[in-house]
């Protein structure tokens, strides 16, 4: 794929009456990341519903019912409790929680059966959209270390020159061919059905910002540290 095919094939990640605008700009064929692409909150555009209060809790059954995309899961399906996070791979709050707070919260209260925590992509921009859509073609199995390894160069991405290039890069490094990424991102259903999902954050469950956590349908807004994190759960109803 050339360069101007690829840009044409992401830029075309758009969204309609989502819960926060795509950050780009688009010059002489060129896009190019702003700051908000970085990871600070962001206002939802106008005829979006406003965001839940903090504290506030959503219909659990509802939450957990799987959107368009079915959902990743780590730990036990059984664990008594469940924390949903919404997240954006070019958000760099969550990158910080991935790579500071969730091992402890995996070593601490998944790995022991604890809580299962369940992540849904909420794209920020239209990059976070092409790695959302990368992970979930990447095979069986390969959808965490497909985000694992976005998160670790995402501030390559945030820095580069040409970010399409850096993409088409990322993606050979992850195991796909150039026919295979393009297959992928042409993918038109699969990028709806990311872009649905996020949607239904939005619309049904009040989500604005990454990330974004619902503790057993509790939602708490950050970069949550493990301290924060366990206090969250330690404030949970007991059952």
């Amino acid at each position: 794929m050339n360069r101007s095919a690829l840009i044409a094939l992401v830029a075309a990640v758009l969204v309609v009456g989502g819960g926060a605008a795509y950050y780009f700009s688009q010059q002489g064929g060129d896009a190019t990341l702003i700051s908000d692409a970085a990871g600070r909150s962001t206002p939802a555009p106008e005829g979006v519903p406003e965001p839940a209060p903090v504290g506030e809790t959503v219909d659990l059954q509802e939450l957990l019912t799987p959107g368009a995309v079915p959902d990743n899961v780590l730990g036990d399906p059984n664990a008594p409790v469940t924390v949903v996070e919404y997240a954006s791979l070019t958000c760099s709050h969550c990158r910080n929680f991935h790579d500071k707070t969730l091992p402890e919260v995996k070593s601490r209260f998944i790995d022991t059966g604890k809580i299962k925590l369940i992540y849904r992509d909420f794209p920020l921009d239209q990059y976070a959209t092409a790695g959302a859509m990368l992970a979930r073609c990447a095979g069986e199995g390969k959808y965490f270390p497909v985000v694992d390894a976005f998160f670790s160069k995402q501030n390559e991405l945030l820095s580069a020159q040409d970010p399409f290039v850096w993409l088409q890069g990322f993606a050979k490094q992850v195991g796909f061919t150039q026919e295979s990424m393009e297959a992928c991102l042409s993918n038109q259903g699969l990028m709806d059905n990311v872009l649905a999902e996020r949607q239904r954050a939005s619309e049904k469950f009040g989500v604005s910002s990454t990330p974004t956590f619902f503790f057993n349908g509790r939602i708490k807004r950050g970069d949550l540290s493990i301290e924060e994190f366990e206090q969250e759960l330690a404030s949970l109803p007991s059952n």
